[in-house]
């Protein structure tokens, strides 16, 4: 799409000062904000010119123009420069994995002022220690440590009565023997260990690896989002309730979501989807920015920002890269 000097230099101008104030954008306001010498009515026919080419739309109400989608898109590609604020970002400490993701969420959903998503890495179903302990007469509760300090839970009811020195023997014995394998190995292991181990502690550790097994599925969660009520304070939404209505549906859904952000992962650096052109999230009103971040080197998961097409996209840019720069650090062995 070929654009004069003066016709970009409008456009940035338009989308600079809708991006802040939010009101349909008037030819004389332009001819300020511009910096050229141009007459009202040579402004309209440039203006006349770019919505030709559907780049800036006249909303019925008003003598202003808004930028489109595809107005937003040409912007971002090719005039879009990245300040360097100097914002204060919050530390992100080593912890556990999830605790990181969740408070990755919510610095972007603080920093942008919008909403925060987080795909979450894989969680390993290895296992460096496992306990059990005795809660009341056949039940007890299996407590798993992943290799990188995550810590799952489960009380597990059994048809026999265990013990909690026979629940210590069969703890010691995994730990002895399997530390480190993933639970599906486990489960293949115990099945030659019949002839070996007495029967009722073979039964009680193949019961605990499957309770594991369920409990490292069930604690696994996906898409972590934070901040989806920072949009009924975005004024683009709150004069339509059909958008925020389409909006929650996405984040309760997040299947789409994971889809969007799985295809952010295999960029590099940061990506956006304005309004309806990722057609995995196809709502006109939304856009995303988002960055994928890493575990020892490896791309692992993705973050971002998801906000109205009315954003401004350059902090959005710095927010996502910095916070997927944090996340990797903290998540990283070798900090």
């Amino acid at each position: 799409m070929k654009l004069d000097d003066r016709a970009k230099v409008l456009l940035k101008a338009l989308i600079e000062r809708y991006i802040d104030e939010g009101q349909p954008v008037g030819s004389r306001t332009l001819s300020r904000a511009s910096g050229l010498e141009l007459s009202p009515a040579t402004i309209r026919n440039v203006m006349s010119d770019l919505e030709e080419l559907g780049l800036v739309a006249s909303p019925h109400t008003s003598a202003g123009r808004i930028p489109t989608a595809r107005g937003y898109r040409l912007f971002v590609d090719t005039m879009l420069t990245a300040r360097r604020d100097e914002f204060a970002t919050p530390s992100l400490p080593p912890d556990q994995p999830q605790k990181v993701i969740a408070h990755a969420a919510q610095m972007l959903s603080s920093l942008s002022q919008f909403v925060g998503v987080v795909v979450a890495p894989r969680r390993s179903s290895v296992f460096r220690h496992i306990e059990f302990l005795r809660l009341a007469e056949r039940r007890f509760l299996i407590i798993i440590v992943s290799p990188d300090g995550d810590v799952q839970n489960r009380v597990v009811h059994t048809a026999s009565d265990y013990t909690q020195p026979q629940l210590a023997e069969a703890a010691n014995y995994l730990n002895a023997n399997y530390s480190g394998l993933t639970i599906e190995e486990v489960r293949e292991r115990l099945k030659g260990e019949v002839e070996r181990l007495r029967s009722e502690i073979v039964t009680l550790m193949q019961t605990a690896v499957e309770a594991s097994s369920d409990a490292l599925k069930e604690d696994q969660e996906d898409v972590v989002i934070s901040g989806e009520r920072n949009l009924l304070a975005v004024t683009d939404f709150a004069s339509d309730m059909t958008h925020l209505r389409h909006a929650f549906e996405l984040f309760e859904q997040k299947t789409q979501l994971m889809r969007l952000l799985d295809v952010s992962s295999q960029a590099d650096g940061v990506r956006i989807f304005i309004g309806g052109e990722s057609q995995i999230v196809p709502f006109e009103e939304l856009s995303v920015v988002s960055a994928p971040y890493e575990v020892d080197g490896q791309v692992v998961g993705t973050l971002g920002v998801i906000g109205p097409t009315r954003m401004a996209y350059d902090r959005m840019i710095q927010i996502v890269d910095i916070t997927s720069r944090l996340v990797s650090n903290a998540l990283s062995h070798n900090k």
